[in-house]
């Protein structure tokens, strides 16, 4: 087990994303503020009473009482100024139990669903640290490109005022522009397990500034397959370091890098509601020849508002958007074929309500997040349960009701 320096870390440029080939991994530098080569897994079959909650349950969420309000951190008066111009004024959970002790440089392991404020929970203290301590640098690593993005997003936002920069590693992106970016100083570099082996491997990514590390949805990265690229990446950083681990579950995979890669850290729970309890929940029958045109009778009813639809290949999504889109639905798509640029104006679109309708694979079943999405249908059956789980996420977020549907052949 390594030991590690338990002093924090430690300050924006505008943000430039280009338009690539998804074999090439980018990076995009932002002032204030990979394609990551998932493994096939096989499909499993699902008894379809289990899609089946005509009764969603109201969830009375047990009031949290935070023990804390931002002003009580430890933290620069500016950013707090920052936090509540951006209307955060009380502590999420996960806020509260892990910002004091980020602060403290203790390594944690935080147990959140995505929602849950986590991102906020580790940016205000290593935003902090940096302003401290403003020669290091954090590298945080995501499973997807999305959801390196928002992340960075979110950094901005609270950076605004300080001179703290970062970059994005992610595909779809000219390399050249993003080995441009890192050979200027970052704070911090946010990006996904391949493209950062990529990086290191041609040297560009210069370890000895980097005093903290953050894997955020840890479990979806091992889901993904980035085992070996997490371990490699952590053996290269140095072993006296501030290591953080964000994750929805603590399998024995994510066990074993706690155990292989923090110091005595501290485990913290933040337990939601069952999202399969508080969906409403059907299944959709078709015979063979069916399926589409049930799908588009579905779409065209005027409570499908803001929907998104699952396939299992990224092949059969594109045909499905410009089947739907011939039909004459408002739609857009998210898929591994798609360059950054153009996920993003995807999304974009959907999240403006300029279309009606989002597809998409498994990609965008996590990290993503749109308010307001009224049905989630899973048009093409998911791999595993916890795959069903994330997709049926994307609608009934916080309080508001949301239904899935799941298609089965007769």
């Amino acid at each position: 087990m390594q030991t590690k320096n338990k002093k924090p870390a430690e300050n924006r440029r505008s943000s430039h994303y280009r338009g690539g080939n998804e074999k090439s991994r980018s990076s995009s530098r932002s002032f204030g503020g990979s394609r990551p080569s998932s493994q096939k897994r096989s499909q499993k079959t699902f008894d379809p009473s289990q899609f089946i909650n005509k009764n969603p349950k109201t969830v009375n969420q047990e009031v949290y009482v935070p023990q804390h309000t931002f002003d009580d951190f430890a933290i620069n008066q500016i950013l707090k100024k920052t936090i509540h111009s951006l209307g955060i004024t009380i502590p999420s959970p996960i806020q509260d139990k892990t910002i004091p002790m980020i602060l403290e440089g203790k390594d944690v392991v935080g147990l959140a669903e995505t929602g849950t404020g986590k991102t906020a929970a580790f940016l205000i203290p290593l935003i902090e640290h940096k302003i401290a301590q403003p020669n290091t640098t954090t590298l945080i690593l995501a499973p997807t490109r999305e959801l390196a993005i928002q992340i960075n997003d979110e950094f901005q936002k609270l950076a605004k005022g300080f001179k703290i920069f970062s970059s994005v590693c992610v595909g779809g992106a000219s390399i050249s522009f993003q080995i441009r970016s890192l050979q200027r100083q970052n704070h911090f570099i946010i990006g996904t397990p391949g493209r950062v082996v990529d990086l290191l491997e041609r040297g560009v990514i210069r370890t000895s500034t980097i005093n903290s590390v953050v894997l955020d949805e840890a479990d979806r990265m091992l889901d993904m397959g980035f085992i070996h690229d997490i371990k490699r990446i952590l053996k290269q950083l140095p072993p006296k370091r501030h290591t953080l681990f964000f994750s929805a579950t603590m399998d024995e995979k994510t066990k074993d890098l706690v155990h292989q890669f923090m110091y005595n850290p501290t485990i913290v729970s933040v337990k939601k509601k069952e999202v399969t309890d508080s969906i409403e929940q059907d299944i959709t029958v078709f015979s063979k020849d069916s399926k589409f045109t049930t799908l588009v009778s579905l779409l065209k009813q005027e409570d499908f508002a803001r929907v998104m639809v699952f396939g299992a290949m990224k092949h059969s999504v594109k045909k499905l958007e410009k089947d739907l889109r011939d039909k004459g639905l408002s739609v857009e798509s998210i898929h591994g074929n798609k360059s950054h640029s153009q996920r993003q104006f995807s999304l974009s679109r959907f999240k403006k309500g300029e279309v009606r309708v989002l597809v998409a694979t498994d990609i965008a079943s996590r990290g993503v997040h749109v308010d307001d999405v009224t049905h989630v249908i899973n048009y093409d059956l998911p791999s595993s349960f916890e795959d069903y789980v994330h997709r049926i996420g994307r609608t009934g977020r916080g309080s508001k009701p949301g239904k899935a549907l799941t298609f089965i052949s007769r």
